[in-house]
Order: structure tokens, then sequence, then C-alpha cells
């Protein structure tokens, strides 16, 4: 009926959108996408351990999920503790988008504008139903509300819940610092260390592997 109407659907909305920003981006003649000439492994390991200890979110939320993002940040949860607390107000400053909240038609343009703007490399967290996949308020009969940012920009770790606890965001952090380094816990934090035999030794996980 929508598509009778001469209306597009959020689906081809949200596609439409994606192409027009991404057409107007500059690119660099002769740019490519390979990376660097020559990589160093343990350089890329040491950069990537930071780069997961030292995340920043931007100041951004959109609906009752960012309650919940602010709760994570202070002293009962205290998310300072994987080095995450550093909100920046700036896109140009942060790494990490928690999208927390509901993303609708006119905000959409936005919301791709603020991930465009951020420096590289930069990840997403969708956190909340809503930001997944539209949550309570995606009926057919609701024109409006963009069902799941990934449709928009590219997401690297699903935080579910109505809304998600702070301990949810946080699990969210550890995957997705999992994600850059490999690593379940690239750096320990309050890990008390194994015991055996030869007494208590300090067991740190091996580089690829879980702990």
């Amino acid at each position: 009926m929508e598509e009778k109407r001469g209306r597009l659907t959020l689906d081809s909305y949200a596609k439409d959108l994606k192409d027009k920003l991404r057409k107007e981006v500059s690119v660099i003649p002769g740019e490519t996408d390979a990376g660097p000439l020559t990589r160093f492994e343990l350089t890329d390991r040491i950069i990537d351990l930071c780069r997961a200890n030292s995340l920043w979110p931007m100041t951004f939320g959109i609906a009752c999920c960012a309650i919940e993002m602010m709760a994570a940040g202070m002293a009962r949860f205290d998310i300072s503790r994987y080095g995450s607390e550093v909100f920046r107000p700036s896109p140009r400053q942060s790494d990490l988008m928690i999208v927390a909240g509901t993303v609708n038609k006119k905000f959409a343009p936005i919301l791709v504008t603020l991930y465009e703007q951020m420096p590289s490399p930069k990840w997403v967290i969708a956190m909340g139903n809503c930001a997944i996949s539209g949550g309570p308020f995606a009926p057919k009969e609701n024109y409006n509300i963009i069902e799941g940012v990934d449709k928009l920009i590219p997401v690297d770790v699903y935080v579910p819940g109505c809304p998600p606890r702070p301990e949810g965001l946080i699990e969210g952090i550890l995957k997705l610092q999992e994600k850059i380094t490999k690593v379940r816990y690239p750096f320990p934090q309050n890990k008390m260390p194994a015991e055996d035999t030869a007494g208590i030794q300090t067991r740190w996980p091996k580089w690829g592997k879980d702990k």
C-alpha cells in the first residue's frame, strides 16, 4: 500500500539514505583499503591492547536506554574500570558510538553524519531492543521507526534488553574488547591470581586464546 501511494518503506528509505550519504563523502583518487604496506604483529597487538582498554564513547543518548548508560558510569558500576568512562562531547574525539534508544526517520541522517565524523578505527554498540530491531515501536502501522540501526551503520555488538541493565552494557564493552584484541580480558581487572602447588602465580591470558 505504501509503494502504491508513492511512499518509501522503511527498509528502502534506510538504504537510499545510506547510499546518498556515501556518495557525498569525498574519495581520494587512488585510495584503497588494502591497509599499510608492512605490518608488525607485536606492534599491532600492543596498539589493539591500548585501543581496547581506552575506548572513548560519544556523549550520545537517544531514549530511555541512555539512563542505563549513564548509570554504568556511576560509582556503583564504575565503567572506568575498563577504560571507557571518558565520554567525549564531539564525534571527532570518539571511537565508540553507543546507540541507546529509538532511531526514527527524522533522526537517521543525523546519526549517520555523527558516525561519519568519527575517526577510524571506530566501533558501534546497539544498546536496547529499539536500536536493535525497533523494539515495541515497530509494528506494521508505524511508518517512522528504523527497525535496526544496522540498516544505517555497521554494528559490532548488540546488547538486548528493554532497557538492558548497566551490567549488560559492561558485558557488551567486554565483548567489544574481545573483538578488538581476540582475548576475553585484554587487561585483567580485579582478578585473583591462580594457585598451584608451586604457590601463587599470576597467569596472563595468551594472545589469540580465551582465558
